[in-house]
């Protein structure tokens, strides 16, 4: 199964995907609290797929996105967004997001998510 890193601002929301993706037989490889880090932690991690929050402190998802997109143009991630953010979602598949997931979040959405990003 694929690996998978969580990058959200929110402990909560890091911690139910966690428990969520793990117990769905995933690994996941890392959590980062912003933007910033995760772009540092895929950078030094290498997972297979990246849950990406789009509203977060010091760098937003979508910078970090387009960070991870510009060292690997074949990331895949997975964009978490507060509803109500449609200009942001459209960015952030402008940018090369590869799905969007939005909160609060179904487990059949994020398990769906990661399926079809393994498959690709």
């Amino acid at each position: 199964m694929a690996t998978v890193l969580i990058v959200d601002d929110s402990r909560t929301s890091r911690r139910i995907l966690r428990n969520l993706i793990e117990s769905n037989g995933y690994t996941v490889v890392g959590e980062a609290e912003n933007g910033e880090i995760g772009f540092l932690r895929y950078k030094e991690l290498k997972p297979d797929i990246v849950t990406m929050d789009i509203t977060m402190p010091q760098m937003d998802g979508i910078e970090s996105l387009s960070l991870i997109k510009h060292e690997n143009p074949d990331a895949k991630v997975i964009m978490v967004t507060a509803a109500g953010q449609k200009e942001k979602m459209v960015e952030a598949l402008k940018r090369g997001a590869d799905d969007f997931i939005t909160k609060p979040f179904e487990e059949n959405e994020i398990l769906t998510a990661l399926g079809h990003m393994e498959k690709r």
